[in-house]
């Protein structure tokens, strides 16, 4: 098996049945994804579907949350710094596509909040579990850029235009049993049952015929294949945001703890 540890320091691996790989998000700030992270979190995945001996990736939050979303040194990175923000935009790129792309199926298990840019891997991967009082946001307009990052690529597909519409315009709390009854999520189970289940599936689908599982998968994604220009669309005008004047409010708005008050142009 492939030097995780010390390709990817900035997330945890271990084993914890034959042939699944755990991914464990452990950083400070309920996890928050930091500017290492987030290029980690976008390259693993291509190592991950080159590893013969990995038959499934699970993705988990540890302690108290899945993932908060870009720490405040990402998101001060996004907004102040050019170069940055076009390293990172790449890397929101890569982390879609190679989510979609890698061969081996990937299980998710969102316990507490699931924010932002800790919720792509979450959302897209192809099985997710999620507890009753998980606290699924999306977060970018309450910040003052466009949903990009995965959201306009796969929650109309997975709960539907109006539902997506309506919590990817708001940024309004989706409750994991309600995430479940709309479609977003695959599976809902009480909250201290979230990573036994997804690990139970992860085992489940490793002990599956890989071509089978594999082929299913590449097949069913091509339904976000052909939502591609959609997605890069989104992703331009979220970046294009963070250069912004309402950006820079969002972020001081969630740094102390206010309403944020936007006054940035309103034409298109």
């Amino acid at each position: 098996m492939a030097n995780y540890a010390a390709t990817f320091p900035d997330l945890s691996f271990d084993v914890p049945s034959p042939g699944v790989l755990r991914i464990t998000l452990d950083a400070p700030g309920l996890n928050s994804v930091s500017p290492a992270c987030h290029q980690q979190l976008a390259d693993v995945w291509l190592t991950i579907d080159r590893d013969p001996e990995v038959r499934v990736a699970l993705i988990q939050g540890a302690g108290k949350a899945f993932s908060a979303g870009g720490s405040f040194e990402l998101l001060d990175e996004l907004t102040n710094d050019y170069a940055a923000r076009t390293r990172a935009m790449r890397e929101a790129r890569d982390i879609v596509n190679n989510v979609i792309n890698c061969s081996k199926p990937i299980v998710s298990a969102i316990h507490g909040p699931a924010v932002g840019a800790g919720l792509v891997c979450g959302l897209l991967a192809d099985v997710s579990v999620v507890g009753r009082t998980a606290r699924i946001i999306d977060g970018h307009t309450r910040l003052g850029v466009a949903a990009g990052d995965h959201a306009a690529i796969c929650w109309p597909m997975l709960c539907g235009m109006a539902k997506a519409k309506y919590y990817l315009l708001t940024c309004d709390t989706l409750m994991g049993e309600e995430a479940e009854r709309i479609g977003l999520v695959s599976i809902c189970v009480d909250d201290d049952q979230v990573h036994a289940r997804a690990l139970e599936v992860a085992v489940q689908l490793a002990g599956m015929a890989q071509a089978a599982i594999r082929f299913t998968k590449h097949t069913l994604n091509h339904w976000y294949r052909q939502a591609g220009p959609i997605f890069d669309a989104s992703l331009a005008y979220e970046f294009y945001g963070f250069g912004g004047p309402d950006a820079a409010e969002g972020l001081a708005s969630h740094r102390e703890k206010r309403p944020p008050n936007f006054t940035g142009p309103t034409s298109e």
